[in-house]
């Protein structure tokens, strides 16, 4: 892959997510982004985000209300959907979970899996609690 050129914009893009545990929408990270850079459009956000996953610098995440999310964190982790309002989080289990599961597959599968993404659906502790 060809180096890119610097571009502010896509650094500030990757310094917001880097910053936030919300997994943010390109919706989200638009109107975070505009703040700095007022002339920034919407198409470009996307562009980069989309450049960004594509690069392995963050994670590009396809949630069921159709819009994808956003997360810098690279470490292996799953994520939680909460089914009332909406909002996604991160799960941390342990490695050797995940590996588990990767290893639990590989013996179905006449090929080699070699990583899975995995969305839980549940409840919030805040929609929970009814607030």
């Amino acid at each position: 892959m060809p180096t890119l050129k610097y571009s502010r914009q896509r650094a500030s893009i990757k310094e917001y997510l880097d910053g936030t545990v919300e997994h943010p929408t390109a919706d989200m990270v638009y109107m975070k982004v505009k703040k700095q850079f007022p002339s920034i459009s919407l198409g470009t956000v996307y562009r980069n985000l989309n450049l960004l996953a594509d690069m392995g610098e963050i994670r590009k995440l396809s949630t069921p209300d159709g819009g994808d999310r956003f997360d810098a964190n690279l470490t292996p982790h799953y994520h939680v959907v909460c089914s009332s309002c909406g909002k996604v989080y991160d799960i941390m289990l342990p490695e050797e979970s995940i590996r588990h599961i990767n290893e639990s597959a590989d013996v179905c599968f006449d090929g080699d899996i070699v990583s899975h993404d995995t969305l839980f659906y549940g409840i919030c502790e805040h929609c929970k609690k009814g607030k």
